[in-house]
C-alpha cells in the first residue's frame, strides 16, 4: 500500500469568539488526495462567497485533469512540472472567477480569499499558495513552515529596513500583499516536497496559526493520535487565546509506507545534507532549501557511462551522491570524485563548452540541476535569488584567489635559474659553454665555473661555491682589465717565472721549484701561502680571490 492509500486526516473550522459569520472554507478530496484552505475577505459576506468560490472551481479544475495528474505522478521526469502547471491554471481560474463576480455586484466590490492548496501523487506533494494561510510540514521530529506569508509584515521583515519591536506598531502590518479574486490574476507560489513514510501537514488559516509564536508549540498535537483530537485541540487553543477570527485546521498524516520508501528516505536526507554543504547553498532556509530541492533531480548512471563530454554545451550543475567519477581529458586523468563533489557550476550562469569528459567509474547517483530550472528560482523567488547570486559571487571570488595564488607560484618557478648542474657537473658536454653563455649569470659566477679543479686524492673535485663565496665585488674601473684577465684563465708560460699579479709574494721570496704537470705554468704557493684565483692549490694553502697589489713584503731568513 502506497502513502496516497494510507492517508489519514481530520478537519475542523470554528466562526471564533468575536465574528457572527465564518468566512473560512476547506476541502478534503481522499481520493482526489485534494486539501485546501480558504480564508475569504471583504465583508457582508463577500468572503465566505470569495472562499467558497476558489475552494470549488480549483477542486473541478483538478478533478477534471485527474487521469493527467495520475500519469504525471507516476512519471521520472516532467510529471512534477506538469502538475504544477494545473495547479497554478487552477487558482487563475478560480481568480478570474471572483473578480468577475466582483465587478458584476457593488456589494461585493473588493473581494477575495487565500488559498492554501496541498495535493499528493505519486511520491510527491503538491503545493499552490496564495495569502497568509499556512502549511507546515513535521518530518523527523523538526517542524517547519512550507509556505511564506504574503503579509505587509513579513515583507518589512524580509527587506530588514525595520526591527521586529518597530513593525509591531505598524498599524496595518496584518494586512496581505496577494489574494485570490482581488485582481483578474495573481502571482501563485509552487512547491513540490518529496513525501516520506511518517510526514505530517497542517493547513491552518490566520486564526489558528496567529497563535502560534513558535512551531514548536505544535508539536503535542502532531504527536496526538487521534487526528480529530488534534484539530479540535488546535481550535480549542485558538479560542483559548482570543479567537478574534474564524479558525480553521486540516491536519493530513502519511502512511507507513513500504521498503522503497525506506531507501528513498535514506536518499533525500543524504540528499538535504550534501546540498547543505555547498557553498552555494550553505546559507539557506528550510523553506529555501525545498525550493533548490524540488528541482534537484537524481540521475543513476552505469561503470563507463559518461556523465558529460569535453566540448558539449553545458547547462547542468552536478553533485555526487553515491559512487565515482573521473574527470579526464582524453586519456589524462585530472581527478576521481566521490559522494558530496560536485563539478559544473558554471554552468548554471553560462553556457559554456564543458573543459574535460566525465565518466561513472563504478554504478553512481548524480544529483543535477538544470540552469533553466536555477533561473526560475531566480524568477520567481526574489529573496532568494539574492542569496544564491551573493552565494555564487563568493563561488567566483575564491576561484579567483586561488587561480591568482597559483599563477603567482608558476612565475616564481620559472623565474627560479637552477645552476647546480651547472656547478657541479664535470663539464664533458658543452655544460660548461652553456653555463657560460647565461645571461643570468655575473661574470664573478662565470668565473667560478671556469676554475680548474686540482688532483684530489679521494677523486673529489674542490668545491666551486667556496670559491664563488670567495669572490670579492667587481674592482674598478682602473683595475679592470688586469682583474678580469686574472680571474678569467691562467697567464701562460712565462720565461721569468714569475708569479700572476696580484700575488702577496715576490720573486725573491720563492725558491725554485719543480712545474706540476698540466696547463699551468706558474708554480703552486708553499704550504700556508695564499693562492690566487685560478691556480691550484696544494693541501694547506688557502684558495683567496684577487685583490690589488700588496706592497712587497720580506719575511725573516
Amino acid at each position: 500500500m502506497g502513502l496516497a492509500e494510507s492517508i489519514r486526516f481530520s478537519a475542523s473550522t470554528d466562526v471564533g469568539r468575536l465574528r457572527d459569520h465564518n468566512e473560512d472554507n476547506y476541502l478534503v478530496d481522499k481520493n482526489l488526495c485534494l486539501f485546501i484552505v480558504a480564508d475569504g475577505m471583504g465583508g457582508h459576506a463577500a468572503g465566505e462567497v470569495a472562499s467558497a468560490l476558489a475552494v470549488r472551481i480549483v477542486h473541478e479544475e483538478l478533478k477534471r485533469e485527474r487521469e493527467t495528474i495520475e500519469a504525471a505522478g507516476a512519471a521520472s521526469r516532467g510529471g512534477p512540472r506538469t502538475i504544477l502547471h494545473l495547479m497554478e491554471q487552477a487558482v487563475q481560474r478560480a481568480c478570474a472567477k471572483i473578480h468577475e463576480e466582483a465587478r458584476a455586484d457593488v456589494a461585493k466590490r473588493g473581494m477575495g480569499t487565500t488559498l492554501s492548496v496541498l495535493l499528493f501523487a505519486g511520491a510527491h506533494g503538491f503545493i499552490a499558495h496564495v495569502g497568509d494561510s499556512r502549511i507546515y510540514l513535521l518530518r523527523d521530529g523538526r517542524i517547519q513552515q512550507v509556505t511564506e506569508d504574503h503579509t505587509v509584515f513579513n515583507e518589512l521583515v524580509k527587506r530588514g529596513k525595520l526591527s521586529r519591536e518597530q513593525i509591531e506598531k505598524v498599524a496595518q502590518k496584518n494586512a496581505i500583499t496577494r489574494a485570490v479574486g482581488v485582481y483578474e490574476r495573481v502571482e501563485v507560489d509552487t512547491l513540490t516536497i518529496e513525501v516520506l513514510p511518517g510526514d505530517q501537514f497542517l493547513l491552518a488559516s490566520d486564526g489558528l496559526h496567529g497563535y502560534i509564536n513558535h512551531p514548536a508549540e505544535l508539536e503535542p498535537y502532531f504527536e496526538e493520535a487521534d487526528p480529530q483530537v488534534a484539530t479540535l485541540g488546535l481550535i480549542d487553543l485558538a479560542n483559548h487565546k482570543g479567537g478574534k477570527d474564524n479558525i480553521t485546521a486540516v491536519l493530513v498524516r502519511l502512511g507507513e509506507g513500504d521498503a522503497r520508501d525506506s531507501v528513498r528516505a535514506r536518499r533525500l536526507a543524504l540528499k538535504r545534507e550534501l546540498l547543505l554543504k555547498m557553498p552555494l547553498f550553505a546559507r539557506l532556509n528550510e523553506r529555501e532549501l525545498l525550493r533548490v530541492m524540488q528541482v534537484a533531480e537524481v540521475i543513476a548512471y552505469k561503470a563507463d557511462d559518461v556523465v558529460v563530454s569535453e566540448g558539449d554545451r553545458g547547462d547542468e550543475l552536478f553533485i555526487v551522491l553515491s559512487g565515482m567519477v573521473r574527470i579526464h581529458k582524453g586519456d589524462m586523468v585530472l581527478l576521481e570524485i566521490g559522494p558530496g563533489d560536485h563539478f559544473g557550476e558554471m554552468a548554471l550562469i553560462r553556457a559554456a563548452p564543458r573543459s574535460a569528459t566525465a565518466t561513472a567509474v563504478e554504478a553512481s547517483e548524480l544529483i543535477a540541476i538544470r540552469r533553466t530550472d536555477f533561473f526560475e528560482i531566480l524568477r520567481k523567488e526574489h529573496e532568494l535569488a539574492v542569496k544564491l547570486l551573493w552565494q555564487f559571487l563568493g563561488v567566483l571570488a575564491d576561484r579567483l584567489d586561488q587561480t591568482s595564488r597559483d599563477l603567482s607560484s608558476a612565475r616564481q618557478e620559472l623565474a627560479a635559474e637552477d645552476i647546480s648542474d651547472a656547478i657541479f657537473s664535470e663539464p664533458d658536454d658543452g655544460t660548461l659553454d652553456r653555463a657560460l653563455r647565461r645571461p643570468s649569470l655575473t661574470p664573478f659566477a662565470a668565473a667560478a665555473l671556469a676554475a680548474p679543479r686540482p688532483p684530489s686524492t679521494t677523486g673529489a673535485p674542490l668545491a666551486a661555491p667556496a670559491i664563488a663565496i670567495a669572490a670579492p665585488r667587481p674592482p674598478s674601473t682602473t683595475e679592470a682589465p688586469r682583474a678580469a684577465a686574472t680571474i678569467a684563465a691562467p697567464k701562460p708560460p712565462s720565461t721569468m717565472g714569475a708569479p700572476l699579479a696580484g700575488s702577496a709574494r715576490t720573486p725573491s721570496m720563492l725558491p725554485p721549484r719543480p712545474r706540476p704537470p698540466g696547463p699551468m705554468s706558474m708554480p703552486p704557493p708553499a704550504p700556508g701561502a695564499v693562492a690566487p684565483i685560478g691556480v691550484a692549490a696544494e693541501p694547506g694553502a688557502v684558495v683567496a680571490a684577487p685583490v690589488q697589489d700588496a706592497p712587497e713584503r720580506t719575511t725573516g731568513s
